[in-house]
């Protein structure tokens, strides 16, 4: 406890107090407090310290790395969530806008008491709608699934669905680089902002978009946002926790919001679009990333940085790095099994399964929470067991789980398989992102935009060649060997992860280069001056 001092009068209640003003007793239970600075005093206690809004505060606020490692977190939430909301929308939407004239039909006599046409004049269920009753006999449209015409209706339907997922993945292929050299020269908090506000427009564009050619400039804007979100995020990241294992920890935790992203996105676009409509999955979503725009202005201050920038290595040069190549290859295949299932899952659920529009977003459920689960788990494990190993496991499951998709004949079916191959890619992402950062500090010079690029540019390459390639796969060779195809590529390619084990520095290979080269002309030349060469002597 703190007394008054009896060496002065006590003083007016309204009288500010000091340090001077209090003496210290031994059995006191608390320590004395910190110097005062000033502020309201009630009953002769000190005054209430009201310095919450200081610049202190601000720029103790403003350097935090939680905070930095929550704001990213939430960007590559929102940017996920947008990305794989629209995975049980999209289908159904598109599907209803080619045939406007095929709602619900009452029930009528089964397909074999009456005569089938395919034409405009058929009445048939859509399978989609809220309250369809696909239990019982109906009209043709109710058998329509199990016919050849549906089935080649839904593998039509896989190339514009394929197309249109595929643009985002797409103009941020094409993004990245840029971006990537932007943040070398203006830092990273401008083009994260910029990255939020490009979000944004894109999110009310799938809100109230209503023709495929809106809704495919929404997604194409979407890949410019996520680029600048996703490039200038990890080489924030990077920068503030130069430690290799604080380092991973902090992206694997930043990573969990892409999981949790992929884990919401799904069910909830799909619960939204069932039982509210179209637009609101998407207004909740801008609502949220306001929220995050607004935590970017306090705590990053998004503006150009003004400090002297060193200078990077050059990005032809990274790319021809075969250490970084094998790294972003990893990248890139892991996560090319998922975006293959994103356009064709649904569709072969809906052929096969007769699947309602809620069960096509929960099939990605498993997958969503095992790399929450995996990559929480991994960013700090990996470094203890080693990152090579853990991405090449990874890999091998990524192979064997989507061998066991084709195999699923319900729902049930789908959930060890997508359980498998989520924590499998969890395992590769939490080992070669702080990987790639751990590159460029071993073996290049410390700055991180353009890595980070090219990590962004292997993850895109996965969901740009994955859904665009996917529809033509599926109606040439059909689902199966689809996933058999990329199960085959991930396997093969594990092995290569075993170079990363021990990767040499840039030095090292500098040295071994000379070493060699003087071993192989040394005493074969004399120098010109007519002196001997040091072998020689």
């Amino acid at each position: 406890m703190y007394y008054q001092s009896t060496h002065g009068p006590v003083p007016d209640t309204d009288q500010h107090l000091d340090d001077s003003s209090f003496v210290h007793v031994d059995c006191a239970p608390f320590p004395p407090p910190p110097e005062y600075s000033g502020g309201i005093s009630f009953g002769g206690m000190p005054s209430l310290d009201c310095s919450c809004w200081s610049p202190q505060f601000w720029s103790e606020v403003r350097s935090s790395k939680r905070l930095l490692i929550f704001i990213v977190f939430i960007a590559l939430l929102l940017d996920n969530m947008l990305l794989t909301s629209v995975v049980p929308i999209i289908p159904d939407y598109l599907y209803k806008l080619e045939h406007p004239d095929g709602p619900i039909q009452a029930p009528q006599p089964p397909l074999a008491q009456q005569p089938f046409y395919v034409n405009e004049s058929v009445e048939y269920t859509d399978y989609f709608s809220p309250g369809a009753d696909q239990s019982k006999p109906g009209p043709p449209s109710a058998h329509y699934s199990s016919s050849s015409a549906y089935a080649d209706e839904l593998n039509k339907e896989n190339i514009r669905v394929g197309l249109l997922f595929a643009s985002k993945a797409l103009v941020q292929l094409v993004t990245n680089p840029f971006v990537g050299i932007l943040t070398n020269k203006v830092g990273f908090s401008l083009p994260m902002f910029v990255g939020f506000v490009i979000l944004i427009l894109s999110t009310v564009m799938f809100a109230f978009g209503e023709s495929y050619s809106v809704l495919m400039v929404a997604r194409s804007l979407q890949g410019i946002g996520s680029s600048c979100s996703s490039v200038a995020g990890m080489g924030m990241l990077a920068e503030r926790f130069p430690d290799d294992e604080e380092r991973g920890n902090a992206m694997g935790v930043a990573l969990g919001g892409l999981a949790m992203g992929v884990l919401i996105g799904p069910p909830f676009g799909g619960f939204m679009y069932q039982f509210v409509g179209k637009p609101a999955p998407f207004l909740v979503l801008a609502a949220v990333a306001l929220l995050d725009g607004t935590l970017q202005l306090i705590v990053l201050r998004p503006g150009m940085k003004t400090e002297h920038q060193p200078r990077g290595t050059p990005l032809t040069t990274l790319l021809k790095d075969p250490y970084i190549l094998i790294a972003a290859g990893s990248i890139t295949f892991a996560n090319m099994a998922i975006a293959l299932l994103e356009p064709t899952l649904p569709i072969w659920m809906m052929e096969n399964m007769n699947s309602e529009k809620w069960q096509l977003g929960a099939a990605f459920l498993p997958a969503s929470v095992s790399y929450l689960i995996s990559t929480n788990i991994n960013g700090p494990l990996t470094t203890k067991v080693g990152r090579w190993i853990s991405s090449l496991i990874g890999m091998v499951i990524v192979g064997i789980c989507m061998m066991l998709y084709p195999l699923a004949s319900t729902m049930n079916g789908l959930i060890i398989p997508g359980f498998g191959l989520g924590f499998a890619i969890g395992m590769v992402d939490a080992s070669m992102m702080p990987m790639m950062g751990y590159l460029v500090d071993l073996r290049h010079v410390s700055v991180y935009g353009s890595v980070y690029a090219i990590a962004d540019v292997a993850f895109c390459v996965g969901y740009a060649v994955g859904p665009a390639m996917s529809g033509y796969i599926v109606e040439g060779i059909g689902f199966p060997w689809l996933v058999r195809i990329i199960a085959i590529v991930n396997i093969l390619f594990a092995p290569l992860l075993y170079y990363l084990k021990e990767p040499p520095t840039g030095k090292e290979e500098t040295q071994n280069l000379i070493e060699t080269n003087e071993d192989q002309y040394a005493g074969k030349y004399r120098r010109a001056d007519g002196y001997a060469t040091l072998e020689e002597e």
